[in-house]
């Protein structure tokens, strides 16, 4: 184990369980954890003593440090979309609107945001609730601020805003809370800084559940959109009809900066109709039957925002319009 300390649990003769006291003193004599407790002292006042009796609860796991070596996002999209875009988590997702109906199309309603992809985002995140991790979130942080060099000053900087949140703050204490091996937390798995910024206690309990409450969940997930300016009523994505002389482009990320007629003269017209002024950029797929040319807009950009990964937003996307449409049949 990086670092050579042990942490709660790990120590004392026959195997006995160190007392709370015992395990933060073995932590005080690691200066990473020392300066981690006397920085949250200095800038946020927290006791240095109770944050360390806090981390002293946290487990290292080498599973956490496997998980990040081998994420879904390094496959090729024909790959990756088999995934996700399942006949079971289309009609889980269906089957979830219609069950939510009301309070979907309310949060969608208030924040300006497409209802269907309120329910994917959740769909693909944790198969509505199904899965939302099994790590303790505290254990998932301390080993990956702690004992991750590639992200460790990320991690570092999530296990701080976790303390931050305090149990105040939260449904649960920290200590208690449950996530994904990255730390994410909930139905539509926040990370700490994401529950600072965008979470909302959307029942009006006055905390936020991000497990147990609907509300909070689907109101969160539908702010985080919003915050990030989702244009209601935007174009998502369509595919390119490609000509065989297009001019050879490769876009530097996600963001749409090409006019769609600018994008048609070099030869890559969409296959639905598109306003010729709005912005947009061409995204390459490896898919099933060959190379699929997209072009994306803002929204697919904004869908981006909740997961850097292409492969992600493309998935939410083609999610979403499944449940749409199945929902749509709902109408008579």
């Amino acid at each position: 184990m990086a670092g050579g300390f042990m942490l709660a649990g790990c120590v004392g003769a026959a195997n006995a369980k160190p007392s709370k006291s015992a395990a933060a003193a073995v932590l005080a004599e690691d200066p990473a954890y020392r300066e981690f407790a006397r920085e949250l002292n200095r800038e946020a006042g927290l006791s240095e003593a109770d944050v360390l009796a806090t981390l002293a609860k946290a487990r290292v796991q080498q599973s956490i440090l496997d998980a990040m070596s081998r994420p879904a996002e390094a496959k090729p999209w024909k790959d990756y979309r088999p995934i996700f875009l399942t006949d079971k988590r289309r009609d889980d997702g269906i089957a979830f609107y219609r069950a939510n109906r009301e309070l979907i199309e309310r949060a969608a309603a208030e924040f300006g945001v497409a209802p269907e992809i309120i329910v994917a985002i959740i769909g693909v995140e944790t198969s509505y609730g199904r899965n939302f991790g099994s790590y303790r979130v505290l254990d998932a942080l301390v080993t990956l601020a702690f004992h991750y060099p590639p992200r460790s000053q990320f991690f570092r900087s999530e296990l701080r805003q976790l303390f931050l949140l305090g149990d105040a703050h939260m449904a649960y204490p920290i200590d208690e809370l449950v996530g994904s091996y990255a730390g994410a937390m909930g139905w539509g798995q926040f990370i700490p800084t994401s529950v600072a910024n965008f979470a909302r206690d959307y029942d009006g309990d006055g905390r936020i559940d991000l497990w147990n409450s609907l509300p909070d969940i689907i109101g969160s997930v539908a702010n985080y959109f919003a915050v990030h300016g989702w244009k209601a009523g935007g174009p998502v994505a369509v595919m390119s009809s490609t000509a065989a002389n297009a001019r050879a482009i490769s876009p530097d990320g996600l963001e749409p900066v090409y006019p769609v007629e600018q994008l048609q003269a070099w030869g890559y017209a969409p296959a639905a109709p598109v306003d010729a002024a709005e912005l947009g950029t061409l995204l390459k797929l490896e898919g099933k039957e060959g190379r699929e040319d997209w072009l994306t807009f803002h929204n697919f950009y904004v869908i981006s925002r909740y997961n850097r990964s292409p492969l992600y937003s493309m998935a939410v996307f083609q999610l979403a319009g499944e449940i749409a449409a199945g929902v749509a049949s709902d109408t008579p």
